[in-house]
């Protein structure tokens, strides 16, 4: 793991463990931190599969806030977003990687590294953990990841697969 941790929303982790490629995390940042309302929804469904992948998975660790007030100051955001950010915050993270828009305005005023679902497959392009982002796009969409037309054309063009 890097010296500064990299703090993961559920929307990432689940997506990339609804294509079977949770290695693509592992394989770029050696490891992850999740707060612990992030892995309660990311238990929320397959629960035996996904508590598995947990269990299996010590690059993937649940970090508790040090000052669980802290995820207060997030107003309009659920619990595990705001739970992200200060543990981010409290961290000193390397990168969020978080793809809600009010959630990623706030990372941006705080001036948190920031990055999305659809930035780790460019990066995992760009370090040769994958060939192509294409086909692991259209996984992730068959999966119930929705990314608008425009977002799906733009990250193809900077995949240099357009």
């Amino acid at each position: 793991m890097p010296a500064k941790p990299v703090v993961v929303n559920s929307t990432p982790l689940v997506a990339f463990w609804s294509i079977g490629r949770l290695d693509i995390l592992r394989d770029l940042f050696g490891g992850i931190i999740i707060p612990p309302e992030r892995r309660e929804e990311f238990l929320s469904s397959e629960r035996e599969a996904r508590r598995k992948v947990l269990r299996e998975s010590s690059w993937i660790r649940v970090v508790p806030l040090e000052h669980p007030n802290r995820a207060a100051a997030y107003a309009g955001l659920d619990v595990g977003e705001a739970q992200v950010l200060a543990l981010a915050e409290e961290q000193n993270a390397a990168l969020v990687l978080i793809d809600e828009r009010k959630a990623r305005r706030y990372a941006e005023r705080l001036k948190l590294p920031l990055s999305g679902t659809l930035g780790v497959l460019l990066l995992a392009k760009e370090e040769k953990i994958v060939s192509a982002v294409s086909p692991l796009l259209k996984a992730l969409q068959e999966a119930g990841l929705y990314v608008h037309e425009d977002l799906v054309g733009y990250v193809l063009e900077m995949a240099e697969e357009k």
